[in-house]
């Protein structure tokens, strides 16, 4: 029996094809229009919908290059099932290199939306009606904020034994954070309507970093493997393992200064160890930022301008923390790209 058309935003994809659909989203003071644009591949086969999604956040672009590269890999030949790709959803924030919304509002604290809402409500209701809830499953790309970088790591609720767990080992990223869901935020929506999601974090907001990107395009291919979407072993290498987080903390700027870190992203640290020094520009007032407890650093600021208060290293904490620090060792040695990487 033939596989029926798959329908999205009121256009119809033809099972074996792929097609580029813009959603009109809205319209700029010029009256030019706006659209999310998106790339739908319709396998032959049934399986999953599995939607790829970045820059909920405009300014966060990692997400965007990891969709490209994936809907251009050889490996969705004979996929089973459904891909959509969108690899821009704030379209508002990406024109302007903006986390948010010209309402300055945060998109992904607006879910589900509404129709008659503020434009980040208006916008989150037209993705979620005319896209979201065509899903299936659903991965989510992100970055640090601006000038913050994040090692690679999975955010999800899990439960043992459940979809959003099986899909997080799959991934093969470093490290897994059991994140409790925020209210307005897509996985938030999306989990709540028994949709298993993931977050990916990785890298920094308004910038290409390769390290962030191709271990992101490699973790979704590993997922839609997971989930019977692919076939073929294709140089298949072995899940670099993953650690469960079981909470993580920030260690604050104690004044305000300079910074000068004394680690590198990925360091394993110990409770008390000095982290980085926070001076003056005259360096007559000094104050060291240790770490609040033993783990791994998995987030820290690029900016060395600190305001007192301020987030600079994000440390997740491990029961087991010498495989935590293994798993990353191995994860950084792995990183050399494929000879068909797409650039």
């Amino acid at each position: 029996m033939a596989r029926s058309p798959f329908e999205i935003a009121g256009t119809r994809v033809a099972p074996g094809s792929r097609t580029q659909i813009d959603v009109p989203v809205a319209r700029l003071y010029t009256h030019a229009p706006l659209y999310i644009p998106l790339e739908v591949v319709h396998g032959r086969q049934s399986g999953p919908v599995l939607l790829v999604c970045g820059g909920i956040h405009g300014d966060e672009i990692n997400g965007v290059e990891i969709v490209r590269r994936l809907l251009r890999s050889k490996q969705l030949q004979g996929l089973r099932g459904t891909l959509i790709g969108v690899p821009i959803v704030n379209v508002f924030g990406f024109v302007q290199h903006s986390r948010y919304l010209p309402d300055r509002r945060d998109l992904n604290r607006c879910f589900p939306g509404s129709e008659s809402g503020s434009l980040g409500g208006r916008v989150a209701a037209l993705f979620r009606e005319q896209i979201v809830d065509q899903a299936s499953h659903i991965i989510d790309l992100h970055t640090g904020a601006i000038h913050r970088t994040n090692l690679p790591q999975i955010r999800a609720q899990l439960v043992p034994g459940g979809e959003t767990e099986r899909m997080a080992n799959a991934f093969g990223a470093p490290v897994i954070l059991n994140a409790d869901l925020r209210e307005g935020s897509l996985r938030h929506y999306a989990q709540n309507r028994g949709i298993p999601v993931l977050t990916y974090e990785a890298g920094e907001a308004l910038r290409f970093d390769q390290w962030a990107i191709t271990p992101g395009v490699r973790g979704v291919l590993r997922v839609m493997r997971r989930l019977g979407m692919l076939t073929g072993e294709h140089r298949r290498r072995p899940v670099p393992a993953a650690e469960v987080a079981n909470g993580s903390s920030w260690a604050r700027a104690p004044i305000d200064g300079i910074l000068r870190p004394k680690v590198r992203l990925g360091a394993r640290v110990a409770k008390g160890e000095l982290l980085g020094r926070v001076a003056d520009p005259f360096g007559n007032a000094e104050g060291e930022v240790r770490a609040v407890a033993d783990g791994i650093v998995i987030g820290m600021s690029r900016l060395p301008l600190a305001n007192e208060g301020e987030a600079l290293f994000h440390i997740a904490r491990f029961d087991a923390i010498e495989e935590a620090e293994s798993a990353i060792e191995d994860f950084q040695s792995s990183l050399e790209p494929p000879p068909d990487a797409l650039y």
